[in-house]
């Protein structure tokens, strides 16, 4: 419609959209909207999907009147094929790619189709797998490729009879690959049960058998209560460790090898935890209870990449705790002198007062315990007092410097010139303390004058110098005289008049200096005439 000129709709009699929960969805809203206005209102609409839309404004764009809803499967037991067999497995974060490692390597004569939730996670995965060579050949598909490129990986896909696939959500839909998918193996959880369903029907298409296998966290199996519920029959089953082959020292060797694939692993690491950040539902996705320096060191990475949003989100989270746990204080009559300088302490040392806090209602009762443990997980205390600098109120009350004797009585401020003599230390002696002074100012004469000595060398030398400066710019102008009027033969030397003498540091008048530079001038232009003359 956009790139046809005359484009002509006013005959079209039906519309059908496949996937229609998807393209009714906001990230397709102006597009859609901007197609079905130019369509006729009289048309017949027809809506595909495995997980159909029954909500009434998606419906209401279409401008649908009295629709039907036909439910292929509702009075089915299931929501899946029956002949697909769907297992669930329990897998902690920092081994998931050692799982699947395993998985390609003992199913190396099948086609498996296998889901990660962002790009970045498919290409690290898909490089790193293909470096160490599992013995079945590896693609990868995702949505930074353009479509020929899609094409020709699903068409490969489709011809070969033993491969591996690795997919993002985009292969979740519309794709159908001839009823030769064994294995849909999802490694991270999806979003919802409709995206679950969508990525097991890649597999199991119309009579074919299929297989498909969910990694969950063990933070995430409230995916498999909702799945159950949804009518999926889900099989939970516990994975054999002894059989597991760990790669995750294999992948830190080949991130030092290779230091594109360290880039690669930096970008995966993070757009997990911002995929699982940006997840709606928190009873299933939550960040926080992800161990996440684990998670870094099984990519191979020798240190955890910074996380800005993670930080954010534990800061913020912790200071919603706190607000929780702590308790309003029943105000107290106090002297005015302790509350200005409870008031001073609470200003100076910020940090610490949130750190007391915490550990005050840890002390309350057992609950509180269990509590500020979470809290000092979620924001440890050095980097609290890391992160925000110390507030200093400069209004406070200075502070004097209090010097002690052998017997522990306080001296007063200049006691080392005080009478040692005298009975009590708080008298000083004015004789001495004259002489103190006197003292100080005689050397500061001494000191005064070796200065001034030191400053009338230098100018002398300096003087010396510019003065031998001009004598040799003299002798040069002489020696070049005299070469040019040896040259002339039989005339007249014309003699230069000698320069008097100038002296930068002289009290003569600016009559003399003018003259001097005249003489100059003429000197100058006396000597360019015989040059000339020469040359002729």
């Amino acid at each position: 419609m956009d790139e046809t000129p005359n484009f002509d709709c006013s005959q079209m009699q039906v519309l059908v959209l496949d996937e229609a929960d998807r393209i009714l969805d906001s990230g397709f809203k102006k597009e859609v909207n901007a197609i079905i206005s130019q369509l006729p209102k009289r048309r017949q609409t027809m809506l595909f999907s495995a997980t159909q839309t029954k909500s009434v404004q998606d419906l209401a764009r279409l401008s649908l009147k009295d629709p039907e809803y036909i439910s292929v499967h509702e009075e089915s037991v299931t929501a899946t094929p029956t002949l697909l067999k769907q297992t669930v497995m329990i897998v902690p974060l920092d081994q998931k790619l050692d799982m699947l490692w395993t998985f390609i390597k003992r199913h190396l004569q099948s086609k498996t189709l296998v889901f990660l939730s962002s790009c970045k996670q498919v290409k690290f995965v898909f490089e790193v797998f293909k470096k160490l060579h599992p013995g079945i050949p590896l693609k990868c598909l995702h949505g930074r490729m353009k479509q020929e490129k899609r094409m020709a990986i699903y068409s490969e896909f489709c011809e070969e009879k033993r491969s591996v696939l690795f997919s993002t959500d985009v292969a979740a839909r519309g794709l159908d690959f001839n009823k030769a998918v064994d294995w849909v193996v999802q490694v991270d959880c999806p979003e919802n049960v409709a995206s679950y369903i969508h990525r097991v029907g890649r597999t199991a298409r119309y009579n074919s058998v299929g297989k498909s296998v969910l990694f969950l966290l063990p933070s995430e199996t409230m995916m498999h209560e909702k799945l159950k519920a949804a009518k999926v029959p889900v099989h939970c089953q516990k994975p054999r460790k002894e059989l597991l082959q760990p790669v995750s020292s294999l992948l830190a060797s080949l991130l030092v090898k290779y230091p594109e694939l360290q880039q690669r692993a930096q970008r995966a690491f993070v757009t997990y935890l911002r995929s699982i950040h940006l997840q709606k539902d928190k009873e299933i996705f939550d960040v926080l209870k992800l161990p996440i320096d684990e998670y870094s060191a099984s990519l191979g990475l020798p240190m955890t990449p910074k996380i800005r949003f993670l930080n954010q989100k534990i800061k913020s989270k912790a200071v919603a705790t706190k607000s929780i746990l702590v308790e309003p204080e029943v105000p107290k009559k106090e002297n005015v002198f302790e509350g200005s300088r409870k008031k001073i302490d609470t200003i100076v040392f910020k940090d610490e007062e949130i750190e007391n806090d915490l550990l005050h209602v840890a002390d309350t009762s057992n609950e509180g315990d269990v509590k500020s443990a979470e809290i000092g997980e979620l924001m440890p205390a050095t980097r609290l007092l890391k992160k925000k600098k110390l507030k200093i109120n400069t209004h406070r009350p200075l502070g004097s410097r209090v010097v002690f004797d052998d017997e522990g009585n306080t001296l007063p401020p200049l006691a080392r010139i005080a009478d040692p003599q005298s009975g009590n230390g708080t008298l000083i002696d004015p004789e001495q303390k004259a002489e103190y002074y006197k003292r100080m100012r005689e050397d500061l004469k001494k000191a005064d004058k070796e200065d001034k000595l030191v400053e009338r060398q230098r100018l002398r030398d300096k003087k010396f110098k510019q003065k031998m400066k001009w004598k040799a710019g003299n002798e040069e102008e002489e020696d070049n005289q005299d070469d040019t009027s040896g040259s002339e033969g039989d005339e007249p030397i014309n003699r230069r008049h000698k320069k008097s003498k100038i002296y930068f540091d002289s009290d003569s008048d600016e009559g003399q200096r003018k003259e001097a530079s005249r003489r100059q001038t003429e000197d100058q232009e006396e000597l360019a005439l015989k040059l000339l003359q020469s040359m002729h």
